[in-house]
């Protein structure tokens, strides 16, 4: 009887769970895509946008996205396509279901591990429904926050399996679905960590020396997998220069930067206020000093914690997977021009929810009235968090909209700035976007797409001489920029000089061979000078790649029938 009442609790459970997530998080289904990194997994990638297929499949495996090697995350991008086309709102569903699955499975893991059905269930509604898991929900390039999750979590499931149950095959499995989720996000190199801490705590396997070696042992190779992506991923940003030189950022500014950030997350996670997309990175005078006294913080909570192990064993278990998992992306090596960012404490604040669902009932065990006071405490936390929720996800309805409300909670916000002048740009509203490139080029005047926007910007003003020395500084800049090569070689053709507009068209097709609008200018060039079987060529490659580009299309049935 008791079994059963449990099993029943624990479905109606799962059900508030997914109900109260479904309804924090239902805005998402009326936002659009974003211009931040959304065009590069989908709306503007035409591999993903053509769907699942055995070409699709290949290239996912051998091409990176955005610094990374995400094949299986990209095949959940082509597997929305096929099924949605570019409708936003079959994008946001899939996310927002994979979150609720995620919720669910954290519920299910923590309820079977420790036998605690409402610590479990409050730790699952904190993950669920806290604000700074807003981010990994609503943004469709986030999908791999979602989806790696997924797989954290069933390595997890699989591997509680095998503790209990002994054999080759849970181990094989678990093993297996760790080797996909490293496959949706690298950030997964750190599971096998976790995996053992949850020896420690609440699995009970490790509890000296002895156990720590075998233990160790038993997960070579996971850590032989982590090696794997690690090396991996860096050699894919090295390559795509995501990360920077130390003369961009010295070390022991990254190193302070990432130290201070452990408590910014924390100070999140209690007040989750001035959230925002994009937080700059920027140099403050006091970092040195504010890191001296994060580490102190930090060290002292660390030693109190092993201090109170013996008695409470799920406080260095939560403190060490909040720590830990964040080593990948803290910024001890820093990638990108981001301080910190929320998506970062998808999984990392399961720690500290843990630690928080433990530790309050014990230390209220002697009042009366705690299981009144507790239960309270924690309805007046989570509608909190789901109020705040709420309100994150309207932020989120459109580019403009999420980045002025980013311009609003940061300073100095470079991107935010040149972000909005995109999608000011696309809605044809040119003097706005102008005014915000301004900005941009103020606030960092090496931003080489900001250049390579303001020239295209002042080409359709018919100024090709001022954008010619915007394209040219976005090259000086970032010597490999594909679409400043080719809008210089177009405003450059405008001027009359077409063997130099020429040279940059065909140095954007060796550095982007399917490159349609340098095949299509280049056509042009080419036909301004005669070469009308050249011109032929390239137009034919454009349609190649694009058999819907109009004006290439136009071209060529012109060439062709003054050909006869």
């Amino acid at each position: 009887m008791g079994r059963a009442s449990s099993k029943y609790s624990s479905l109606l459970i799962c059900g508030a769970l997914s109900l109260i997530t479904f309804f924090a998080f239902v805005r998402v289904l009326s936002n659009e895509f974003v211009n931040y990194d959304d065009d590069q997994y989908i709306t503007g990638n035409t591999q993903v946008q053509a769907g699942l297929s055995i070409e699709g499949i290949k290239w996912a495996f051998t091409h990176q996205c955005v610094a990374f090697w995400l094949p299986l995350t990209i095949l959940s991008h082509m597997l929305d396509c096929q099924l949605f086309g570019l409708n936003p709102t079959g994008h946001h569903l899939t996310s927002l279901l994979l979150h609720i699955v995620n919720t669910l499975l954290l519920f299910w893991f923590l309820k079977d591990s420790t036998g605690e059905l409402w610590k479990s269930s409050f730790v699952a509604a904190a993950f669920a429904l806290h604000p700074l898991h807003v981010e990994s929900v609503a943004w469709a390039a986030e999908r791999k926050d979602v989806l790696s999750t997924l797989f954290w979590l069933l390595t997890m499931a699989a591997y509680l399996r095998y503790v209990k149950n002994g054999g080759a095959k849970w181990y094989t499995v678990t093993l297996l679905l760790f080797a996909l989720g490293l496959m949706t996000k690298p950030m997964l190199v750190t599971l096998p960590f976790v995996l053992l801490l949850l020896d420690y705590w609440p699995l009970g396997r490790l509890q000296n020396v002895r156990d720590t070696k075998r233990l160790s042992f038993e997960k070579t190779p996971f850590f032989v997998l982590s090696v794997i992506s690690s090396a991996i991923t860096f050699l894919v940003q090295k390559k795509d220069g995501a990360m920077p030189g130390a003369n961009v950022l010295a070390l022991k500014m990254c190193f302070a930067n990432a130290v201070v950030s452990y408590l910014r997350y924390v100070g999140k996670m209690i007040w989750p206020s001035k959230l925002a997309v994009f937080y700059p990175y920027y140099i403050d005078r006091l970092l040195l000093l504010k890191a001296a006294a994060a580490f102190l913080v930090l060290l002292g909570v660390s030693i109190l914690v092993l201090r109170l192990a013996s008695r409470h064993r799920y406080l260095p278990a939560g403190w060490l997977w909040y720590l830990g998992t964040l080593v990948p992306v803290i910024g001890f090596v820093q990638v990108g021009s981001q301080t910190f960012a929320d998506r970062y404490t998808y999984m990392p604040l399961t720690g500290l929810f843990i630690i928080i669902a433990w530790a309050l009932p014990e230390l209220l065990a002697g009042w009366r009235h705690r299981r009144i006071a507790m239960g309270a405490a924690a309805a007046a936390i989570l509608s909190a968090l789901t109020v705040c929720t709420w309100m994150q996800m309207g932020y989120w309805h459109n580019s403009i909209a999420l980045f002025e409300h980013a311009l609003k909670v940061t300073v100095n916000n470079g991107l935010a700035h040149y972000n909005i002048g995109v999608a000011l740009q696309q809605q044809r509203k040119p003097e706005e976007a102008f005014n915000h490139y301004l900005q941009v080029l103020r606030i960092n005047p090496n931003y080489a797409d900001a250049h390579n926007n303001l020239g295209s910007l002042l080409l359709g003003q018919g100024k090709p001489d001022e954008a010619v020395s915007h394209f040219r500084r976005a090259l000086e800049l970032k010597p490999n920029f594909v679409e400043a090569y080719n809008n210089l070689g177009l405003a450059l053709g405008i001027k009359g000089n077409l063997d130099e507009a020429i040279s940059n068209f065909q140095q954007a097709l060796r550095l982007k061979p399917d490159y349609v609008d340098a095949h299509y200018h280049l056509g042009l060039a080419l036909q301004l000078l005669g070469k009308n079987d050249e011109a032929i060529s390239h137009y034919r490659q454009a349609l190649k790649v694009d058999p819907n580009h109009t004006k290439a299309n136009k071209a060529l049935q012109e060439l062709l029938k003054n050909a006869k």
